[in-house]
């Protein structure tokens, strides 16, 4: 129904000729929201099987971690002496690490879109250009991704083990640490809607701030917003990790989604441009 809205709403604007040229500017976005949105009515899972187990060995062969103490052992979901980093910190946590964790999580989407209207308020319009629709297009390989290889978090191992659960609603996981410790049940709230929980490869957690960084970067912004950028950027990564919503291995592939993304689409921008440029030498 969301889309539904957002189409009505994005074809108004075009209609009419004062907004015309807005509605152009935001349409990469429009389009995100509505193929986000969308994904809700044919799960991943209807198209390929899920990978639980084979994600969760697969982690622990790259990145594991022996079990010493009983409580790190108990952590192991399957028995074994070697766990993933997430279940490593399932054990090893505090107070001061589940409240960063919560700050740089909540900066995931509002980051990206408030850089996007920075660009357009600024008038900035090639490159809220570029990162509009590189944006769009790292969303859109993320998504193929999801349908390619479903695959659960780490969060759902440890609370159902490696059995597929179809309709398994969302988890806060380790995120729920910090709405206890704040008495905001904001990440209660956002994962309580998570249509399909088995879309964790790519983490695009770990690609929407690179993405955001590197445009930051290349327009040249100021030094100070490039840190701060570059700080929320690592945070997510580790939060990912942190909390149990991500492997190590999902936050890799996020990235090299966003590296791919950004390339395919750099490459088409600097192609059309290189080109209407010649077409008007050419005229002069």
């Amino acid at each position: 129904m969301t889309s539904l809205y957002l189409i009505v709403a994005f074809l108004a604007l075009a209609v009419w000729p004062k907004s015309r040229k807005l509605a152009l500017h935001f349409l990469p976005w429009v389009l995100f929201a509505v193929c986000y949105d969308c994904m809700r009515f044919y799960p991943n899972y209807l198209v390929n099987d899920i990978d639980i187990q084979g994600l969760y060995e697969a982690e622990k062969s790259l990145f594991g971690i022996t079990a010493q103490s009983a409580q790190e052992l108990a952590a192991v979901a399957d028995g074994s002496h070697t766990m993933t980093p997430c279940e490593y910190f399932s054990v090893h946590h505090c107070p001061a690490a589940d409240f960063m964790a919560g700050v740089f999580y909540l900066c995931w989407v509002p980051v990206p879109i408030g850089f996007a209207l920075y660009l357009y308020i600024y008038k900035e319009y090639e490159w809220f250009k570029r990162f509009s629709w590189a944006f769009l297009i790292v969303n859109l390989l993320g998504f193929v991704g999801y349908y390619i290889h479903p695959a659960s978090p780490p969060w759902y191992v440890a609370q159902h083990g490696f059995i597929p659960i179809f309709n398994t609603p969302g988890n806060t996981a380790a995120l729920g640490r910090w709405d206890a410790m704040t008495g905001l049940p904001i990440f209660h709230a956002l994962y309580g809607k998570n249509a399909n929980v088995f879309a964790a490869v790519p983490s695009l957690h770990a690609a929407y701030m690179l993405i955001t960084t590197f445009y930051a970067i290349s327009s040249r912004r100021k030094i100070s917003m490039v840190f701060i950028f570059s700080i929320i950027c690592l945070g997510i990564w580790w939060t990912a990790v942190y909390t149990g919503h991500h492997y190590i291995i999902d936050v890799l592939l996020g990235i090299l989604t966003a590296l791919t993304g950004v390339a395919l689409w750099e490459i088409v921008y600097r192609t059309t441009r290189n080109k209407q440029l010649r077409k008007i030498h050419k005229h002069d």
